[in-house]
């Protein structure tokens, strides 16, 4: 059983105990700080909104962040298909040429 370290973070002004494995702390801490820069964009672009607001427009920002980076895995996909395409194209030549 791996051991959990136990980690304060803080994101729009509240803190939050997490449980988390060791190896986690440096991307969950860089992912805290990016957040908060993002809630700091917002207030400064969007005055007079309440703190909940600019946590959604953050979260918002961060699906369709997520959803651009699977744009390649999509690609991949598409990669993939043609090389089989292609690989079954050589096959089929293969046999024809050496019976």
């Amino acid at each position: 059983m791996e051991t959990l370290i136990t980690v304060n973070i803080v994101i729009a002004d509240r803190t939050y105990r997490l449980k988390i494995h060791p190896d986690d702390e440096a991307v969950l801490r860089k992912t805290v700080k990016i957040i908060n820069e993002k809630i700091k964009e917002y207030k400064q672009a969007f005055a007079g909104k309440d703190m909940q607001d600019y946590v959604a427009m953050v979260l918002l920002w961060l699906a369709t962040e997520q959803t651009k980076t699977s744009l390649p895995m999509a690609e991949e996909q598409t990669i993939v298909q043609s090389l089989q395409q292609l690989e079954g194209m050589l096959d089929g030549y293969l046999k024809q040429s050496h019976p």
